[in-house]
């Protein structure tokens, strides 16, 4: 601490950063650094530093920082695993702009921010190899137009499958962005009633459907135990739930129960019994070892259009993405599944 240092307790450096970035910065991004420097904050409110409690910014230096990372790293919160080198890199790297921002409140040292190196990460660390194969989609969307024909969960899935968008996309579908003459669905940016796109308004896109595809969304409009109600700010949700438009919480959950592979009649790959299967409540469904979050569903989307024969900027232009990231962590294809969709394009006489 130097006397040139503005004292400021941790909790409320955080609330200036975040009340400083909330313009500048997506929704989904801001409740990112929120989780990040949140858990530093608690760190630094409690004794698991083996120093005592932190109550003022100007007391950390680059030894509060490695100690923080040695936490995080061997030990994180009893409600978390320790932080493999991808997920401790966007936890360094969140730090550095949080002091980078401090340091312009002389809460900390100029320099302390440029000083905090981020980990090393091993090529293809950082990329999550899971993803829904289609096999497993096609299983899916089969018991689902059997049994939940027209539903919510119907049309949710399989408008998440077959456009490869984000669920923050599909969450911000109105019922006036489908076109069922064009077969088509409209993505639009409205940061102003909780329904922004991550990229902004250079996410807009309009994007074709399948005639069966078409076909299922005209019959759930029309389905009678739909609920046909608007949200808070008088739009009309395409996909609706008993609150109106559903929470993104809501849609993850759907798509982590019709990847349990018991939800369709399958067997389950741990050998659970479905009955005493605690995962199967509504509350621990994440914990499912064999369930699937978004990204790896959108990756399994991803994967399919390519190895269809779907161009790579077709892919990127409607799953908007950027080819660069596309093929680093969308595009889960094996060597020999790349090596066949290069194979129509080698000339007969090279």
């Amino acid at each position: 601490m130097t006397d040139e240092l503005d004292p400021i307790p941790p909790q409320a450096a955080l609330d200036y950063y975040l009340d400083a970035r909330r313009y500048d910065l997506a929704d989904d991004t801001l409740k990112g650094h929120r989780y990040r420097l949140e858990s530093f904050v608690r760190w630094l409110e409690s004794e698991e530093h083996g120093d005592g409690e932190i109550t003022n910014l100007n007391e950390i230096d680059l030894r509060t920082i490695h100690a923080y990372r040695v936490f995080k790293r061997e030990e994180n919160w009893p409600e978390e695993d320790p932080c493999s080198g991808v997920t401790m890199q966007g936890q360094v790297s969140t730090l550095r702009v949080f002091l980078e921002h401090l340091a312009g409140i002389d809460a900390v040292p100029e320099e302390l921010h440029e000083r905090v190196k981020l980990p090393n990460v091993q090529e293809g660390e950082d990329v999550d190899e899971r993803l829904l194969e289609t096999e497993q989609a096609n299983a899916i969307l089969d018991h689902l137009h059997k049994w939940e024909y027209a539903s919510s969960q119907h049309v949710a899935f399989l408008l998440f499958w077959r456009t490869s968008c984000r669920l923050g996309g599909l969450r911000s579908l109105d019922v006036g962005d489908f076109d069922s003459e064009e077969r088509a669905l409209s993505f639009r940016h409205r940061p102003g009633t909780d329904t922004p796109l991550k990229n902004g308004k250079g996410g807009e896109r309009d994007v074709s459907l399948k005639p069966h595809v078409v076909e299922v969304v005209e019959t759930y409009l029309e389905n009678p135990n739909r609920y046909d109600e608007s949200d808070e700010h008088d739009r009309y949700p395409l996909i609706t739930s008993s609150q109106g438009r559903p929470a993104k919480s809501t849609l993850r959950n759907w798509m982590y129960w019709w990847t349990q592979p018991c939800r369709i009649g399958e067997e389950c790959p741990e050998n659970r019994e479905p009955e005493e299967c605690e995962n199967r409540s509504h509350a621990k469904l994440s914990g499912c070892p064999v369930s699937l979050s978004p990204h790896p569903i959108r990756a399994g989307s991803i994967t399919a259009h390519r190895d269809a024969g779907t161009p790579r900027e077709v892919v990127s232009d409607r799953g908007d993405v950027s080819e660069k990231i596309l093929e680093q962590h969308y595009d889960q294809a094996s060597e020999r599944q790349r090596m066949r969709r290069r194979r129509e394009f080698i000339p007969d006489n090279l």
